[in-house]
């Protein structure tokens, strides 16, 4: 079930709503894990118990961890999240692998079952592991009850793309959030599921058929081809900026607050600002659970790189079981080693420094976006091929996308005005965010009632 979808706008946020207010204060959490239950189990039914039982696993492991205070039994929890996270997304990418290598040697490779990859795998079990690793290192407190700890894991607007939500950054509103459940949080709530509901349908739908007729063409000029790619920067940032500011949103009216995810990713200077910026709770995921054990920057420059390195790959990877996520992860991990380590971007004037980090951000996408590494290295090609095919994209395409850019890359001081006004909570804003909200929600309501509706590109993560 999409949050942009019609069936999720109508029928299930307001029945959860109605059925969320109208509870007891203490009957809420419940209420919340039978709706998130249902919500998951909406789009992939045969993977509630797998959810479930793990969930509870986990919950039992971490009377082992305080009790005990033994490494075995972190290890043990962690081991079977990662081993879940490897079976379901890395198996078929390691047998196509070595079925590729087979058939190269000339030998002959079995027939196989492909394994379906449950929906938001790569967000949950990362979150499940940070909550087993903060609770031995006595990081967070230990869930009250398996209803707590399986709100946590189960709580519908983070499951399935996130924001990297950790327990010990909403155990206190997990027990008590009463202070935070009145009529003006849950309309800035209301306002900011709005604002990114229009960010997902109105520009990052309306940039989608463009991105795909481009990312598919086999002849292709140069011109389409840097438009192309520009309009699949502009649609991978709406599109889960959007999805951040709905899970937010949906937080906010429940009385939750979630961390932020983005912060206009796209005027960072330098790849460091880039991901201080872009998925802030991933980033900040990587460095607590993986740089800082690895050594972080603590020991010689080379190690440093190193560092760095494997956290970047497995970034990469950790996005997707391609070679394309793998390079990707190399390509973020070279740029931001020569970020740390020279003055290439420190030195640049502002606006040079934010274009050219913007630039190599928009040509690493297409690592992202290709298919295979022979599709991505076939578009690299066609950035410089002025005797292609250009594509003629329509004026509706066009307006989007100068719309998005304009948007995504305000300058700093208006953007910190937008973000302090979009974060105000008083009688005035209440007002102008009802009727903001309101439109918003029609326009998207019209909009995908005459266009097709996109599942978000984090999905598949």
């Amino acid at each position: 079930m999409l949050f942009s979808s019609a069936i999720f706008i109508v029928l299930f946020l307001p029945v959860f709503l109605l059925c969320y207010l109208i509870s007891p204060q203490r009957w809420r959490n419940h209420v919340a894990l039978v709706f998130s239950f249902i919500f998951y189990t909406w789009g992939a039914p045969e993977f509630s118990i797998l959810l479930f039982a793990s969930g509870i696993s986990d919950y039992l492991l971490s009377f082992k961890l305080l009790r005990d205070r033994a490494m075995i039994w972190l290890w043990i929890g962690i081991g079977y999240n990662v081993l879940t996270l490897a079976v379901f997304k890395y198996f078929n990418f390691f047998i196509e692998n070595v079925e590729f290598l087979a058939t190269s040697l000339g030998l002959e490779f079995p027939s196989y079952m492909s394994i379906v990859l449950p929906i938001g795998v790569s967000f949950f079990t990362f979150q499940k592991m940070s909550y087993l690793v903060d609770v031995y290192r006595g990081d967070s407190p230990r869930a009250r009850n398996v209803i707590d700890y399986l709100l946590f894991v189960y709580l519908f607007p983070q499951l399935i793309a996130g924001p990297i939500v950790r327990y010990k950054d909403i155990a206190d509103q997990i027990s008590d959030r009463n202070t935070s459940e009145t009529w003006s949080n849950r309309l800035g709530g209301f306002y900011r599921f709005c604002v990114g509901l229009a960010r997902k349908v109105l520009i990052a739908d309306s940039l989608a058929p463009l991105v795909d007729a481009v990312f598919a063409s086999e002849e292709l000029g140069a011109w389409s081809a840097i438009v192309g790619v520009v309009a699949y920067a502009m649609q991978i940032y709406f599109d889960f900026g959007g999805y951040s500011d709905m899970a937010i949103g949906l937080g906010q009216m429940m009385g939750f607050r979630f961390p932020e995810n983005f912060n206009w990713p796209y005027l960072a200077k330098g790849f460091r600002e880039f991901w201080h910026r872009w998925h802030i709770t991933l980033g900040a995921w990587m460095r607590d659970y993986l740089y800082i054990p690895l050594g972080g920057n603590k020991a010689s420059q080379a190690r440093t790189i190193i560092n760095l390195w494997l956290v970047f790959l497995l970034s990469g990877l950790w996005h997707g079981a391609s070679w394309n996520f793998v390079i990707w992860g190399a390509w973020h991990g070279l740029f931001i080693s020569v970020d740390r380590y020279t003055s290439v971007f420190r030195k640049l004037p502002k606006i040079i420094g934010v274009m050219l980090t913007f630039a190599l951000v928009t040509l690493g996408w297409i690592w992202f976006r290709a298919d295979t590494v022979h599709d991505a290295l076939a578009y690299f090609g066609s950035l410089i091929d002025w005797d292609g095919v250009d594509i003629d994209f329509t004026s509706k395409q066009r307006t989007v996308l100068v719309i998005s850019m304009v948007i995504a890359m305000l300058p700093q001081q208006l953007s910190a005005k937008a973000l302090n006004w979009y974060r105000t909570e008083n009688s005035s804003s209440d007002i102008w965010k009802t009727f903001i909200s309101i439109a918003l929600l029609f326009l998207c309501l019209g909009q995908l009632a005459i266009v097709k509706n996109y599942p978000f590109i984090y999905f598949k993560f």
